[in-house]
């Protein structure tokens, strides 16, 4: 039986793609994309700050072939592991795209790993090569002497090569695209690490191939037409997953190398699409707070008329009501007015924000969506290939994780943890039978290690990390993460680190955002404490925080304490900061 889906970009034209039994690989995914004659551009590559360089699906085709030509007349084929580490540039894409055709095994690395890191992924996944940004990676990984080390700078000698190889072997690149099966490694993407070392997810042709074919069913979320600014690291499965949906879909990727640049890249690319982890939107968040709680007079009353009208339109929204007539006229005035200010900081064209790889504060989506933008939360891990559940552009509460992805089971455990099932499961660890056991049921389920509830209509919400969780003294469970983002809705709190396992009562370690709190000319202490005071409210007794210390510094990646994807290394923050914890409980 024949699949037949429309083009993204001309939807009067019928696509007839592979069988339903033909190989669900990427070989498939990227050549079904850049054989459908698509027009526009399929990537924006920023060539120096501020400038875009487009990039045809035709130029993109060509480029991949030559450089998979290329690695097969380097001896590079099937079953071989190699690594990248880059920024998120689009030259990352090609390749992998390249490696994928060849059926090599592209092993991610962190661009901000440090040398014994990035050796580890190399060495534990025995890759044969690794392609490098600069020459500044490339003194991380020469110590390991690898047979083959690219800097991005050698990729046009290995197109060369890939060129005069495809004619001396015009077949070579079809055979070996060919022999790769649904079942062959695509990729091993390593976890963060939160705890110990970091351990190298297998992920198989078909896993990506189900999960972006599941996004592409969700109504409305991605257009042919749309545009994608991408900053997330290309080494998590979030930003790689947005590579493939691209192609998939038809939609043009922006690549911004840096993402201290994206405020400066949005005027410029004007995204319908960004994903991000919550991180970019919790400083948003307190920006448009900050300015908000600034104004007097009478555009502190048209701020807060425009909100109260935003907030009663997004009320009727998330039940999938029309607006009346009258609020409907008050929201085109209101936008007109005020959320359009806003909207054009992040280009005027935003029509999805995706966020992802760690909670998102109610709080923030419920804003956004009052000045006119939709922020969509999902939820999933590396071992399910990314996601799990999302939010639906015309399906959504906020708080909530949205309901299962298309094709996706997801129940809760006994204990509470959330389990799942579906296409996208991993292959297991790399050479860690027993950690994939732990995760993997007899039946086919995967243990997420998260806590969560699913309600009636099939919306869930995380609570916890299943390890996370805080049994107070009294023998009262914690749910810390709920907590910390109540307390990061504060435009004075930048983090929050709650403590008390075994401990007679909750405590938090919090860091200040430096900028507002300067603003605010008060006591810094008393604006903490009714930051705190506020989060208790919502809270029992045995949750609330009884004693906080504000800490000196910012947890960072560059200090070990947050991973690539902002997750807090709990253990590791409580070890650097064991002094001010046991002054907390001193008394």
């Amino acid at each position: 039986m024949q699949e037949v889906r429309r083009n993204r970009l001309d939807p009067s034209r019928k696509v007839i793609t592979l069988s339903t039994s033909e190989k669900r690989t990427i070989v498939r995914l990227w050549r079904d994309a850049v054989s459908e004659e698509r027009t526009g551009s399929a990537y924006l590559a920023e060539t120096e700050p501020g400038r875009w360089r487009e990039v045809s699906w035709d130029e993109a085709a060509r480029t991949v072939d030559e450089l998979a030509n290329g690695l097969l007349a380097r001896g590079i084929g099937k079953g071989d592991a190699f690594g990248i580490v880059s920024r998120t540039r689009l030259e990352w894409t090609l390749f992998d795209f390249a490696l994928a055709l060849v059926g090599g095994i592209t092993a991610p690395v962190y661009p901000d790993s440090s040398a014994n890191e990035a050796a580890y992924v190399l060495q534990h996944s025995e890759a044969v090569g690794v392609l490098v940004e600069n020459e500044k990676q490339r003194a991380k990984v020469e110590p390991l002497e690898l047979p083959h080390v690219l800097t991005l700078r050698d990729l046009d000698a290995l197109r060369a090569d890939g060129i005069a190889f495809g004619q001396e072997h015009p077949k070579a690149l079809d055979a070996a695209a060919t022999a790769i099966g649904e079942d062959d490694l695509y990729t091993y993407i390593y976890t963060s690490g939160t705890t110990g070392r970091p351990k190298g997810c297998m992920i198989r042709h078909r896993n990506y191939y189900a999960m972006t074919s599941s996004i592409e069913r969700i109504e409305d979320l991605g257009l042919g037409d749309d545009v994608m600014l991408l900053y997330l690291p290309l080494a998590h499965n979030f930003g790689r997953l947005m590579t493939l949906w691209g192609a998939y879909s038809g939609f043009t990727i922006a690549f911004c190398p840096d993402p201290h640049a994206v405020v400066d890249a949005l005027p410029q690319v004007r995204p319908t699409l960004l994903p991000s982890v919550p991180r970019f939107y919790e400083k948003a968040h307190t920006a448009i707070t900050s300015k908000l709680e600034a104004a007097s007079g009478p555009r502190r009353l048209l701020a807060d008329w425009a909100l109260g009208i935003g907030r009663r339109a997004s009320a009727l929204r998330q039940q999938g009501k029309p607006l009346p007539r009258g609020l409907a006229l008050q929201h085109r005035i209101a936008d007109r007015l005020v959320y359009s200010k806003v909207k054009e900081r992040f280009g005027g064209r935003l029509r999805i924000g995706i966020s992802g790889g760690a909670p998102l504060a109610k709080e923030i989506g419920e804003l956004f969506h009052a000045l006119d933008m939709l922020i969509l939360e999902g939820w999933g891990l590396t071992e399910c290939t990314t996601a799990a559940t999302v939010n639906r552009p015309r399906h959504f509460r906020f708080g909530t994780v949205g309901p299962a992805m298309p094709g996706v089971e997801v129940k809760a455990d006994n204990d509470g943890e959330l389990l799942i099932k579906s296409e996208t499961i991993f292959a297991g660890y790399l050479k860690d039978e027993e950690a994939t056991r732990g995760v993997l049921t007899n039946d086919g389920w995967l243990r997420s290690g998260d806590v969560g509830e699913i309600d009636a209509d099939g919306f869930v919400t995380i609570t916890d990390r299943k390890k996370d969780i805080i049994i107070t003294a009294s023998g009262k469970n914690v749910a810390p993460q709920n907590i910390e983002n109540s307390l990061k809705a504060s435009r004075y709190v930048s983090q929050a680190l709650v403590v008390g396992d075994r401990r007679p009562y909750v405590t938090a370690l919090i860091t200040l955002d430096e900028a507002e709190v300067g603003k605010a000319n008060g006591d810094v202490q008393a604006l903490v404490e009714q930051a705190v005071e506020n989060v208790n409210r919502d809270l029992s007794r045995y949750e609330q925080i009884k004693r906080f210390a504000i800490v000196s510094r910012e947890f960072s990646s560059e200090q070990g304490e947050v991973t690539p994807t902002l997750k807090l290394k709990r253990r590791v923050i409580e070890q650097r900061f064991a002094d001010e914890i046991e002054r907390l409980y001193a008394s």
